[in-house]
């Protein structure tokens, strides 16, 4: 097919000017649709329920005892750097961010 490049060229605001408001409507109700596309066992799989048997999964996880530079926090019990000690009550000891 050959193309007039010389010929205007008409736009999509073109298009909606001239059509007419039923056509409009028309056009809208046959691009919403209320029926989603969901693979329900797909998304049940994501989801792990409470209770469920963990007992066949391996820690992948290397956990480390508390080094000699380190404390845990009487507040929020997290094991933090010597460097994040904000105050201290005899054997308690505080973090900086449960300090602020």
């Amino acid at each position: 097919m050959a193309t007039d490049y010389d010929a205007p060229r008409r736009s999509e605001t073109d298009d909606l000017a001239e059509d007419s408001l039923d056509e409009l409507k028309a056009r809208r109700s046959e691009a919403q649709s209320a029926v989603v596309d969901v693979d329900e066992a797909e998304t049940a799989e994501s989801f792990e329920l409470p209770g469920a048997d963990l007992s066949g999964e391996e820690l992948t996880v290397k956990v480390l005892p508390k080094q000699d530079d380190e404390f845990t926090c009487s507040s929020c019990f997290l094991v933090h750097h010597r460097s994040r000690l904000a105050e201290t009550n005899g054997d308690r000891y505080i973090c900086r961010d449960c300090a602020a």
